[in-house]
């Protein structure tokens, strides 16, 4: 059975307890390879490695990091079908996604990164009269943290990585422990490209011991996390006493409004997909959605027909639109949920049930969900499920639909359907989410920050924000003779 090793200093290499994790595939729900189980002193290996390799890759010329970070991303457009197969089978996503979405990505977050590092510039301020000249120095932090989630595997890995290695830093990183198998693909890519050994290092293992020993390891600098709010405040409280620099992207019950006078057609199409793709496993995923009353009874009908000709399967069928949950545990998750939504009075209108797939039977599959609720306060319009359920309820007034749509503790992102360009900025400026998508749903231009209000996180990625993130400001003044 293959066996997922760490990559340190340029190597692979076992865990030092020789202990290991099963992998499960979630179309079949087999194990089908192990992983590292790593522990503080694997992590201690991976810092010492970053920690050697720090001066010398920090010194590089901005051209010659570059380069190398725009060989990894076309190393990755190279090996696509390769590690969107991996990714499917790993995720249990459709592979139609991965060859469209997850990998591409994982190769444009590089690319950015790689050109951007040669854009990225500090300030200058003359004090005229003064005679003196103030500039700011941005400066790498050293050996850095990345922990990633389990729902876009290598897209969010090289989110943080690239950033991090760009300004200068080297990393240890951990990806999920439920689909490590394309961080585990990455480090083969990562020497092919010439980074310089130990400048990126890729560590295995659960959040309570290789992601901990990352936390509160005291000479690792700042950690940039993607994940549950649960573990976000975590590592919060572990690591905010050591004062180090925190990036945290958390949660998300994200509002999705209708309003009467959008395009309704177009609305219909992305609010399907903004509800249930990758099995809705997507921070970003529309969950909420509130219909303005003069649509909604036509909404309804047309949704619940548009949701039930969605196919459920094997994710390596082409046919496929929804695949596989990630894990067994997962799936008993979301189900639980779905049992709440009726105690609550919440009305099914579709879905909610298992799915059997032919020669795929032990898979996790569950019909999409659609919940017709009549309060907004009721647990499953508040808590995040994260997974192939989404809620709809009418309302009356724009005051009304802001309302509800911030009466929740996450502020990630929200989607506005109307056709009314003064509500659009209203509603824009007073929509307590980090991201607001107008008349579209996930439509990135990675130069935008990204990143979420109130429990849904605190910082922001992408962009120059993550090349400041990553790095630390100096500011030099000299005073001359005039």
């Amino acid at each position: 059975m293959q066996k997922i090793l760490n990559y340190i200093n340029g190597e692979y290499v076992e865990p030092i307890s020789k202990k290991w994790l099963d992998n499960y595939n979630p179309s079949n729900g087999e194990v089908y390879s192990q992983i590292a189980n790593s522990n503080a002193e694997d992590i201690e290996n991976a810092y010492q490695a970053a920690k050697v390799a720090f001066p010398k890759w920090s010194n590089t010329t901005i051209d010659e990091r570059s380069r190398i970070l725009l060989k990894i991303a076309d190393l990755i457009d190279e090996k696509l079908v390769e590690l969107a197969e991996a990714e499917a089978k790993d995720n249990g996503k459709p592979l139609s996604l991965a060859l469209a979405v997850d990998i591409p990505r994982a190769s444009a977050n590089f690319r950015f990164f790689g050109n951007a590092i040669t854009q990225f510039s500090s300030e200058a301020h003359e004090s005229v009269g003064l005679n003196t000249m103030n500039f700011t120095l941005r400066q790498p932090l050293g050996v850095v943290g990345c922990i990633s989630p389990w729902n876009l595997p290598l897209y969010l890995f090289t989110w943080k990585i690239a950033p991090a290695i760009a300004a200068g830093n080297t990393v240890v990183a951990k990806p999920s422990e439920v689909t490590p198998m394309t961080a585990f693909l990455l480090g083969e890519i990562c020497s092919e490209a010439g980074l310089p050994k130990g400048v990126l290092n890729i560590v295995h293992g659960t959040g309570p011991s290789a992601g901990q020993a990352i936390v509160e390891h005291k000479n690792i600098k700042a950690i940039s996390f993607t994940g549950g709010t649960k573990t976000g405040e975590h590592i919060a409280r572990t690591a905010a006493p050591m004062f180090k620099k925190l990036s945290l992207e958390l949660g998300g019950k994200n509002p999705n409004l209708i309003f009467a006078d959008c395009n309704y057609e177009k609305m219909l199409e992305v609010t399907v997909r903004s509800s249930f793709a990758n099995q809705g496993q997507i921070c970003l995923c529309g969950s909420r959605i509130f219909v303005e009353k003069p649509i909604y009874k036509k909404f309804k009908k047309d949704f619940v027909e548009k949701v039930k000709q969605l196919k459920i399967g094997n994710p390596f069928d082409a046919e496929t639109n929804i695949g596989a949950l990630v894990s067994k545990s997962h799936l008993e998750k979301v189900e639980s949920y779905i049992k709440i939504a009726e105690k609550e009075g919440g009305k099914i209108l579709f879905g909610g049930n298992r799915v059997t797939v032919k020669d795929f039977e032990n898979g996790y599959y569950l019909e999409p969900t659609i919940i017709e609720v009549s309060d907004d306060q009721c647990r499953v319009n508040q808590e995040e499920i994260f997974g192939p359920v989404v809620t709809i309820m009418p309302f009356e007034t724009e005051e009304e639909a802001l309302q509800m749509a911030n009466s929740v503790k996450y502020g990630l992102s929200s989607t506005l359907w109307t056709s009314d360009l003064n509500r659009t900025m209203r509603i824009s400026k007073k929509i307590e989410a980090g991201i607001v998508w107008v008349n579209t749903w996930l439509n990135r231009d990675l130069r935008t920050p990204f990143g979420g209000m109130k429990d849904s996180g605190v910082g922001r990625e992408g962009g120059f924000e993550a090349l400041r993130f990553f790095t630390e400001a100096k500011n030099v003044c000299i005073r001359y003779e005039g």
